[in-house]
């Protein structure tokens, strides 16, 4: 009778550790940088839709502001010689990149220039194929209808305010703006209970705690500075912490837990340092690759 009543422990006990683990890995959360730019042109629907097949749980994306207020996804706000060719089939130079800016250009222009036949020097990979850069609104409902007609799981949106240092009314809106035009679209397609929005420009993510408060908030960094620092100058908890990943250590991960903040470096690009980023407690990762995840032990 004894035997038995432990036998029955041990698998109780046994379930509850697989439980458990399956809770882990399902809270993981795997950010695909830009759609899966490693794999598809940067902040393209296609690339989206790839990086949903590919299991990620949240579609990490960049938007900026066009001339007539349209809120359309780019890594920058003006058009990046790596990867745009013009309507013309010309490259943009290095030098000139600046003078397409995408803030003193209406949409209409905006999407006749390719984003995605450039072979890019960074991700020689990439599958090619001409694209433009999508308005965020369509690129919600292109993903909203992928997920409904193959039954997948609805992603998050984590959607990126692409600013610049001394970049207002110039190369994008100041902070207020920016956040209500994203906010706008949030709100028409009703996915608010599936969006952060992350910045590394504090002003953004201040205004948005104030007005939205109940938006998920995550803050990026790219400097060495005590967490503590930041967290004293944002003014409040963000969700998320989000450094550079060379910038995380086990320090860094624990500080943030004991704060309630999940911690999500960017960007991880190997199976080494998934692994080595998983071992120290980080609550996801933000990757070019999300086919890695696939090929985890």
């Amino acid at each position: 009778m004894k035997s038995i009543k432990n036998r029955t422990l041990v698998i109780a006990a046994l379930l509850l550790l697989n439980l458990n683990a399956i809770a882990q890995k399902q809270k993981f959360d795997v950010q695909g940088k830009a759609g899966c730019r490693g794999i598809m042109p940067e902040n393209t629907i296609q690339g989206m839709l790839k990086a949903l097949d590919l299991g990620v749980n949240t579609l990490e994306m960049d938007a900026v502001i066009s001339k007539d207020k349209q809120v359309l996804l780019s890594q920058e706000p003006y058009f990046n010689n790596e990867i745009s060719l013009q309507p013309n089939g010309k490259a943009i130079t290095f030098k000139d990149q600046k003078n397409f800016n995408i803030y003193k250009m209406d949409y209409e222009d905006i999407k006749k220039f390719d984003v995605g036949s450039k072979v890019h020097s960074r991700f020689p990979g990439q599958m090619k194929f001409k694209a433009y850069k999508p308005l965020l609104s369509e690129t919600i409902d292109a993903v909203e209808s992928y997920v409904k007609e193959n039954k997948l799981a609805k992603p998050v949106y984590s959607i990126e305010t692409k600013t610049i240092k001394n970049g207002d009314n110039e190369f994008h809106p100041e902070p207020a703006e920016f956040v209500d035009l994203i906010m706008e679209i949030v709100n028409q397609k009703k996915i608010a209970k599936r969006v952060i929005i992350e910045s590394f420009d504090m002003r953004t993510l201040q205004y948005l705690h104030e007005k939205y408060p109940k938006i998920q908030t995550s803050l990026l960094i790219d400097e060495k500075e005590p967490f503590e620092d930041y967290i004293e100058k944002l003014g409040f908890k963000p969700t998320i912490y989000s450094p550079y990943s060379v910038l995380v250590g086990k320090g860094l991960v624990d500080r943030c837990h004991e704060m309630g903040i999940k911690i999500i470096p960017w960007t991880v690009n190997t199976l080494k340092d998934i692994e080595y980023f998983k071992s120290l407690g980080v609550d996801g990762i933000i990757t070019d690759y999300p086919n890695l995840m696939g090929q985890l032990n």
